[in-house]
């Protein structure tokens, strides 16, 4: 096999081997069954909706595939579940056969003098991969510590944190394609990345992810911070670096200040995480006192959570004063479950939202999950 020289290693010694190749698991396997008329609730993180028909839980590819050709040639409906970190499930469930995704392990081609390649399992826990990579002095992925859900996942939504997007490790994608029948890899050049989103995005149900592939320079110094806010928590100018082990305990800190991060015992981390994405709207529109980022195309960046928390929605904001769904008490841009919630309650709280924002300043403010038997 070949070595993809994507950077050197630090204190790269020109005299070592050059590649090394090894395979490995990581993490803890899922204990999750499949079978009939299987409640959503409990494989979401904003623990609501009803049951699948039929869940199927897909622990190799062969299984995965399997499930799914059979299901479409058979003509019926059929969902591939991830870790449901991104999505919201409608109360009457899915009627039909959903199918979670849980293939794990890893194979790294690992370069002394050029860096490493990585391909990943769809299933793979992310925050596991993360863990693992700063163990392994692979760099950048610390920037997107605790970020829930799993690898295959990724791509689809170009997942970013802190000014950082996995669309800058991602080397290719190997997918099914359920339109053609067929196997089906895209380089990076080829996926779309943009803004939270990525041509899997684009043809939501067409493309099943197997495996991503990464590729990562080597060290302990992490890739330079472009985050104000995290730099002056790590005590570095924007720009400078930091060890990756202090980058992602930071992270985690600032994510679990703002209800980020798991908790089973706080419901502000009940939520799909954020649910709106920052819009790109061009600079006129821009509200007096907004954020602005400036764009490539010319177009602008600006806060959501600016945008909800000035047109009356603050932390807390409930639809009515006895509602069990109401935004984040940490963080506006999160809708939360205060433990028994409906799909209803959120997608009733997610409408006021865009309603209120859209009056205030003509803004349409679009939902990041995913919606399963639902609509906004």
């Amino acid at each position: 096999m070949s070595t993809t020289i994507i950077g050197p290693y630090e204190d790269d010694d020109p005299t070592e081997a050059c590649s090394t190749i090894h395979h490995e698991a990581i993490g803890t396997m899922t204990t999750l069954s499949g079978g009939d008329d299987v409640p959503l609730a409990s494989l979401t993180t904003l623990r609501v909706g009803g049951p699948a028909r039929h869940l199927v839980i897909a622990r190799t590819n062969d299984e995965l595939l399997g499930t799914v050709r059979d299901c479409d040639r058979r003509g019926e409906p059929c969902v591939v579940l991830g870790g449901g970190s991104n999505v919201l499930v409608g109360d009457d469930g899915f009627d039909g056969t959903v199918v979670r995704v849980a293939t794990a392990g890893l194979s790294a081609e690992v370069s002394s003098c050029g860096g490493a390649l990585v391909t990943v399992a769809a299933g793979q826990v992310w925050d596991d991969f993360v863990v693992h990579a700063i163990d392994q002095e692979w760099i950048g992925p610390e920037f997107l510590s605790g970020i829930p859900g799993l690898v295959g996942s990724t791509p689809i939504q170009n997942v970013g944190a802190y000014g950082v997007e996995v669309g800058e490790f991602i080397a290719r994608v190997r997918t099914w394609d359920r339109v053609d029948d067929t196997q089906r890899t895209f380089t990076a050049d080829q996926c779309g990345f943009g803004y939270r989103f990525s041509r899997f995005k684009a043809e939501p149900d067409r493309y099943v992810v197997l495996d991503v592939t990464m590729q990562f320079n080597l060290g302990t110094r992490s890739l330079p911070v472009r985050y104000s806010e995290l730099a002056r928590r790590l005590g570095v100018e924007p720009g400078e670096r930091a060890n990756t082990s202090t980058v992602r305990q930071t992270v985690l800190a600032v994510r679990n200040g703002k209800g980020m991060v798991l908790n089973p015992d706080d419901h502000d981390t009940w939520s799909a995480g954020s649910f709106f994405t920052n819009p790109l709207v061009t600079p006129d529109q821009v509200p007096d006192g907004a954020p602005a980022f400036a764009q490539p195309d010319g177009r602008v960046k600006t806060s959501a959570a600016w945008l909800i928390d000035h047109a009356g929605y603050g932390k807390g904001f409930k639809v009515a004063e006895d509602a069990p769904a109401c935004l984040s008490t940490k963080h506006v841009l999160a809708l939360t479950n205060r433990g028994s919630a409906k799909s209803s309650d959120l997608t009733c709280l997610a409408r006021t939202v865009i309603d209120g924002v859209r009056e205030a300043y003509g803004i349409t403010l679009v939902p990041e999950p995913r919606l399963i038997g639902c609509a906004i």
